[in-house]
């Protein structure tokens, strides 16, 4: 079974900079690609930032030049490195891994940023 592990988060006035992280049990599923997600009340969950296992991180064009992701292969973990923080930033964030082959995902628990404008 594989287990999402998030943390980090909290609230921080606008401008300022907060760190994720995501850790991966129950590998090899854990060598799939792996994201983040943010949700707030009454949108839908929306793409923030993925990295597969060899390659280079993709990112959505709202957190382009801000947020960072980064994938420690050995750990199984992701961290997104958010900087220069915007109230619009708001949001539960959600780490997942999945396979796009078999149809098959997994989500952490969530973990909530909070920024003050």
């Amino acid at each position: 079974q594989v287990h999402l592990v998030e943390s980090g988060g909290g609230l921080v006035q606008a401008g300022g900079s907060v760190r994720l992280s995501c850790a991966c049990s129950g590998s090899p599923f854990c060598m799939k690609p792996m994201g983040w997600y943010r949700q707030t009340p009454g949108n839908q969950r929306e793409y923030v930032a993925s990295i597969n296992f060899m390659s280079s991180p993709r990112y959505a064009d709202s957190v382009l030049g801000r947020f960072t992701l980064s994938r420690n292969n050995i750990e199984n973990t992701i961290d997104l490195q958010m900087n220069s923080l915007k109230p619009e930033d708001t949001a539960v964030y959600y780490c997942r891994v999945w396979d796009s082959r078999s149809s098959t995902e997994y989500w952490g628990q969530g973990t909530s940023v909070g920024v003050s404008s």
